[in-house]
């Protein structure tokens, strides 16, 4: 049997590896690995949370409060024991952990790219199915028109597969960039 080199992970390659530090890499590498989910999807996610900065202070630009790599809103990270001005404040590579203790309770449940989007903007629908109904216009106008650019074919119904049609393009857009360190 043959062992793994011990910088490894220097060596696999990550989608948006050329925008982050090694020990960033290492860190999403470890992060996955554990949750078993792909490393790839999970760094698509946190390039469009961040608007592709990677940076730890990223705020969100509508005024919700949430700030990371993740946006991570007040509420979330008072429930993981920290606030988003301390959030803000770490490196990236240390902001890491508080992404892997945010995704914890989701292990075992999140199958692909969508599911971790979901689990960030709407962790009702982890493990449903792409066709599932997010938002309807007519159930639910408020949330519904608050997401609305998200309803690519105009139907009056947002589906998780069209929440994440988005993520799956910087998939791809990162995966052009990916970077061994």
């Amino acid at each position: 049997m043959t062992q793994a080199h011990p910088n490894s992970a220097d060596r696999r390659p990550i989608a948006w590896g050329a925008r982050v530090s090694k020990t960033f890499r290492d860190r999403i590498w470890w992060i996955a690995d554990e949750l078993e989910i792909d490393p790839d999807d999970l760094m698509a996610c946190i390039a469009w949370e961040s608007g592709r900065s990677f940076r730890p202070d990223i705020k969100n630009m509508a005024g919700s409060g949430a700030t990371g790599l993740i946006q991570f809103m007040p509420a979330t990270a008072r429930g993981l024991g920290t606030t988003t001005s301390a959030l803000a404040n770490m490196s990236a590579e240390d902001q890491l952990n508080y992404v892997y203790k945010y995704f914890e309770p989701f292990k075992g449940r999140i199958k692909n790219l969508s599911d971790i989007y979901m689990a960030i903007l709407w962790p009702k629908a982890v493990g449903k199915p792409e066709h599932h109904v997010l938002w309807d216009k007519g159930r639910w106008p408020t949330t519904y028109r608050q997401n609305a650019g998200l309803d690519t074919n105009r139907d009056g119904r947002i589906t998780k597969f069209e929440c994440a049609v988005k993520l799956y393009k910087i998939k791809a857009e990162g995966l052009a960039e990916k970077n061994i360190g």
